[in-house]
């Protein structure tokens, strides 16, 4: 075991789902790993869609599903940790705990029930979380992921995942129906995200097409008594807030009540249901997902706990199969106390080092201002467009600076020194856009400006806001923040206001800066470490180190490239005619009559029998079975016989009995096995690759050219940015514009880069004999390109690979177009000559020289090795010699 810590239970979790799934996510249920492999290349760790932290907790939750069974957190703690060991994560390695368990002989259970029942040992010692660990009766698991990390969409993703593998093993223990629910309007609002979620990037072709025919999302309208739902269908996700779903009071007769809940407890007979909550409840194979679960987990243990904790316990009572809970926040704290049911922890820290958050270290800047909010507020908005005045994102959005105000009345005291600092800024007062709850200062027009902002033409820069703006505003040209006056709300109002600027885009790299009051510094740092376990030293000084950029296509009409591949038919063979069909009844033939014991709780329609005859009775029963014409027209659809011919044969096997449905898997193995022959033929045929697929890119409107652009975002770590290289970067040693097929290559090392840059130059020795070259060893997703070649890796499983170069050639047979002859070019290190036959490169090598054997006028490969970071001139030369000599 190891020795554990207060956070070590999650780390040992994410041990565990790695090692899973190195072992490619072994399961009983084999779509996992083709779902898994799907979303995250396997060899490349190149995301189509999710980012790091969202494929992590992807990989827990299915971790948690498949290898350990949906086990309840107590349970899972009880797995990694021994009795000694697991009181020190629970927070109860304290000299009052260890005196009980002397006292008790070393009885844990004695201690748990003390937990659960003894409210002053636990507002002694702080175990609230533990308490709403050890007392939930269903699994609950907290996916804690900071501000940015995109939950909404994770929450997505578990979804689609579910249901994919749900209609893949209909018998399977998988979640069929969920309900997602978040407290308050504007969070279930930022809940629609889940209708714009690109699914065939989380699902492979196949899976998704189910899934899009049957996916049924429902959102819950004000004034509707019901939802829109049928009772005990399949794929529905209902969204809805708390508030319209929790139980609720209601006058009930007495007589009603038995009737209702079967109980006898007063107040649990009083708790009733609304239509929307019973709907969901009629729903089989439920899950429960809570968006922001701060606002109803970590941060209010109390009334509104508990009327949540009703409700989820309600449709665990009465839902046909309550799956699992599942609780997404960006929160993993209860003043200071670690939610115990946390299984994944992504922190704002780690946000900012891996480039999902903009930004922040040295630049949170504080002051003493005494109460001279004006000289605060001047230098605020001058200090903002000294250095943000001219900066924008990628799409062109001017840089934003949001200042909160504690009231209204500070709002219109200030107005006239914000006003006058604007014009210091060298603006006007125009650029100024106010948002509050007060309608005399916020018009119609206002709140339709600010649910723009995200737009780049929107003018507005500044934006003065009074209880809004914080949690669920997402607005990634919000570089700035200020806190003007003393904040001091207890719900974490300072810690969104102050980190709202930190949403991060892809291609920005300024960082973002918070102005705060010294009072508010203190108040920052303690909710931060109430909430993040993290403090404001930790944001100073957490550098990024993962940065974020688009890729631009630069040439749409890539020519396609024309290779030989061969292709394989399986055919099924005509069977031998001169041998008869033959069925045989199974020995293990299931036609007894089988007696099973029916109690009272297990249908209600037979109450009032078993009343008469006691709490149970015995009834006899046989096997469900089918006649034998309803099976041999079954069967011969399945194979393509003559109905009569099967039916005889049945008729043989089982005289006049019925044919029991268990016997039916063993009857048509029985004639698959006579009939089903199959031949493979091969034919080599010419296929046209796309090297890129424009639809697989994203589209949008670039301001700035006045056009639609296609944009791809891509990750990579920052000492690796020097990897980057733009059109504009080679274009003295480029003047007949090849490659850059799209801009800024990535290339993944520096041997790549410097082949790319040398051979660019010798080709422009003679550009009449090249048509193009294209780096294509970044670009790997199938959305985006046919260019790969499938092989089979060490363990036999299927995969693709990609080579990092093209060179199209061009033929001197007068000025006829391109023959379509080209030069596969891969770049390896040194060290990887070795494991060329044997080890997963060698795999690849081989799979490409079977291309080239097909069609060796046409096609050539190449590979360079370099024991530097650069590939040298003669071996740039000898590349080029051999597609010269192609071209002759």
């Amino acid at each position: 075991m190891t020795t554990p810590t207060v956070n070590n239970f999650y780390r040992l979790l994410a041990r565990q789902t790695e090692n899973w799934s190195a072992d490619d996510y072994a399961s009983d249920y084999r779509a996992i790993s083709e779902i898994m492999d799907w979303a995250c290349d396997p060899e490349t760790g190149a995301f189509r869609f999710l980012r790091q932290p969202q494929f992590q907790a992807l990989k827990v939750y299915w971790y948690l599903r498949l290898v350990e069974k949906t086990p309840k957190i107590f349970e899972l703690y009880q797995r990694f940790f021994s009795e000694s060991e697991i009181l020190e994560p629970f927070g109860l390695a304290q000299p009052s705990v260890y005196r009980f368990l002397l006292d008790n002989k070393g009885d844990y259970e004695a201690l748990w029930d003390r937990v659960r029942t003894d409210d002053e040992f636990v507002r002694s010692y702080k175990l609230e979380a533990l308490r709403e660990t050890l007392t939930l009766d269903y699994p609950s698991y907290i996916l804690a992921l900071a501000m940015g990390a995109g939950k909404t969409i994770l929450i997505g993703t578990i979804i689609a995942t579910e249901f994919a593998m749900g209609m893949e093993y209909p018998d399977g223990p998988f979640v069929q129906n969920a309900l997602v629910f978040a407290p308050g309007k504007t969070i279930i609002e930022s809940l629609r995200e889940l209708l714009s979620i690109p699914y065939q990037k989380l699902l492979p072709p196949r899976l998704y097409k189910s899934f899009a025919a049957s996916f049924r999302p429902v959102f819950t309208r004000d004034g509707e008594k019901d939802i829109p739902v049928v009772r005990g269908s399949l794929f529905n996700v209902v969204v809805t807030n708390t508030e319209k779903i929790r139980i609720q009071k209601e006058t009930v007769r007495k007589a009603d009540i038995g009737s209702l809940f079967g109980t006898s407890d007063d107040e649990a007979r009083a708790e009733v249901a609304n239509l929307r909550l019973q709907a969901i409840a009629s729903l089989p194979h439920l899950a429960v997902f809570s968006d922001e679960a701060h606002h109803t987990y970590g941060q209010s243990l109390d009334s509104e706990l508990k009327r949540v904790r009703q409700t989820v316990d309600y449709l665990h009572q009465k839902s046909p199969n309550l799956v699992c809970v599942v609780n997404t926040t960006g929160t993993p704290y209860y003043q200071r106390q670690p939610l115990k049911d946390v299984v994944v922890w992504y922190g704002l820290s780690q946000g900012i080092r891996d480039g999902i958050l903009k930004d922040v270290s040295d630049n949170i800047q504080q002051f003493e201002f005494a109460g001279h909010t004006d000289k605060f507020l001047s230098h605020v908005i001058v200090d903002f467009f000294k250095d943000y005045g001219s900066v924008r994102l990628p799409n062109g959005a001017p840089a934003k600076l949001a200042i909160y105000f504690p009231q209204t009345s500070d709002l219109r005291e200030m107005r006239a020194a914000i006003d006058k600092a604007l014009v210091e800024g060298g603006q006007g007062p125009a650029v100024s856009l106010v948002n509050t709850s007060d309608q005399s200062l916020t018009k119609a027009a206002d709140i339709e400006a600010f649910n723009r902002l995200n737009d780049p033409a929107a003018p507005q820069r500044v934006i003065l806001l009074v209880n809004k703006g914080t949690e669920g505003w997402n607005c990634p040209s919000l570089f700035a923040c200020a806190l003007a006056r003393k904040l001091t709300r207890s719900n974490n109002f300072v810690l969104q206001a102050a980190t709202r600027c930190l949403r991060q885009v892809p291609g920005n790299v300024r960082k973002a800066r918070i102005y705060l009051s010294k009072e508010n510094v203190s108040i920052l740092d303690t909710q931060l470490r109430e909430t993040y376990g993290e403090s404001i030293a930790d944001l100073s000084h957490a550098g990024q180190d993962t940065r974020t950029s688009k890729i631009v296509l630069n040439k749409l009409h890539v020519p396609p490239l024309l290779v030989t591949q061969t292709v394989r038919t399986v055919v099924r063979r005509q069977p031998d005619s001169s041998k008869p069909l033959v069925i045989a009844r199974p020995k293990q033939s299931s036609n007894v009559i089988t007696k099973r014991t029916l109690t009272i709780q297990e249908r209600q329609a037979t109450r009032k029998l078993l009343t008469q005859v006691g709490s149970a009775t015995i009834i006899e029963d046989s096997p469900d079975a089918l006649d034998a014409y309803t099976v041999s027209v079954d069967l011969s659809g399945r194979y393509r016989l003559s109905p009569w011919v099967v039916y005889d044969e049945l008729r043989q096997a089982y005289s006049t009995d019925d044919i029991p449905l268990a016997d039916i898997p063993d009857l048509a193995l029985q004639l698959e096995k006579q009939v089903s022959i199959y031949d493979v033929e091969e034919e080599q045929i010419d296929v046209a690759l796309a090297l890129v697929k424009p639809d697989g890119f994203d589209k949008e409107f670039d301001i700035t050219q006045g056009k639609e652009i296609y944009t791809a975002e891509i990750r990579y770590p920052k000492d690796k940015e020097k990897l980057l290289l733009s059109l504009s970067e080679m274009f003295a040693h480029n003047p007949h514009n090849l490659g850059f097929h799209y801009t800024p290559y990535n290339f993944s090392s520096n041997p790549e880069k410097s082949f790319f840059e040398e051979i660019l130059r010798q080709l422009t020795i003679d550009p009449q004999q090249v048509d193009d070259i294209y780096f294509t060893g970044a670009i790997r997703d199938k959305q985006k390109t046919d260019f790969y070649v499938e092989y089979k890796d060490t363990k036999g499983k299927l995969r693709t690979y990609t080579p990092d170069f093209v060179i199209r050639l061009k033929t001197k047979v007068g000025r006829r177009a391109n023959s379509g002859k080209v030069l596969i070019v891969e770049i390896k290190s040194e060290h990887d000559r070795a494991h060329k036959i044997d080890g997963e490169n060698g795999k690849k090598a081989l799979a490409m020289r079977k291309w080239e054997a097909l069609d060796p006028e046409r096609l050539k490969y190449q590979m360079i090795f370099t024991s530097t970071d650069s590939v040298t001139y003669d071996q740039v030369e000898r590349v080029r010699a051999l597609a010269l000599k192609d071209c002759e």
